[in-house]
């Protein structure tokens, strides 16, 4: 990455950082999983967190992961998500679905989880080398809940522009429940391909239906080179191309 480029996701993600702040969205960004783990073990409505990004069952930490949360005014929890790099080398992403499976089946949903496969995608074949896998999204909903606000594309796009930085990775992929997927949400993340797909049980009965979404190098440089919505019509955020020009520099 170059110094502009890198100064240009610096003014990205402080823009972004401000307009969730006027918002009343404090964020954190993270790489201690224990705490994470805390984090997330106070919020008793959702499943427990997934063991890709526990600690206890998953090594994860700085080398290879991150989270995001965001909090309210009053210190509630109103959001997580979180990355995890995987160097899956030659070895494919269906390959490694099926070695740890154990790790993304979305706990307590299936009867026998030593026997509990994903849908035999053709993309799933196609995908390897450094790969990240993105989960734990969410965004508090219900009565004040913040999901019809413009907040998901923001709050994804930090995750993408760190990422990218990061590990500058060949995909990033994740597995959206199927009644999100339905309602559009893995394009509000900035996934600019979907496959459906689902978790199949002993008897080949589907215990969970989920989307495999994901997206190459090429497509996240692509769509953080978007201009992102603004939480209010009075704010709106630069793209980088438009932070390049006014710098009045050639990358």
């Amino acid at each position: 990455m170059t110094a502009v480029n890198l100064y240009a996701m610096i003014i990205n993600i402080s823009n972004i950082v401000k307009e969730l702040e006027l918002a009343g969205m404090r964020l954190e960004i993270g790489d201690d999983f224990p705490a994470y783990r805390r984090l997330r073990s106070t919020q008793s409505e959702r499943t427990p967190v997934f063991p890709m990004f526990d600690a206890a069952s998953s090594f994860v930490d700085s080398s290879n992961g991150f989270w995001v949360c965001g909090f309210g005014e009053d210190g509630e929890l109103l959001h997580t998500q979180a990355v995890r790099m995987l160097d899956l080398g030659d070895a494919t992403l269906g390959q490694h679905l099926r070695d740890h499976r154990h790790k993304y089946i979305t706990p307590n949903s299936t009867p026998d989880v030593d026997r509990t496969f994903f849908s035999d995608l053709p993309v799933l074949n196609r995908i390897s080398g450094r790969v990240c896998y993105h989960g734990e999204f969410w965004l508090r909903g219900g009565k004040g809940g913040l999901r019809s606000q413009g907040f998901t594309a923001l709050l994804s796009r930090i995750v993408f522009e760190l990422t990218l930085k990061l590990w500058s990775p060949d995909y990033v992929f994740g597995l959206v429940p199927m009644p999100l997927a339905a309602k559009g949400i893995p394009v509000r993340y900035g996934y600019s391909h979907c496959e459906i797909g689902a978790w199949h049980g002993p008897d080949r009965e589907v215990t969970s239906e989920e989307t495999l979404v994901w997206m190459s190098r090429e497509d996240i440089q692509q769509f953080l080179e978007s201009v992102p919505g603004s939480l209010s019509e009075e704010r709106t955020l630069p793209s980088r191309h438009e932070l390049m020009k006014n710098m009045s520099i050639v990358a």
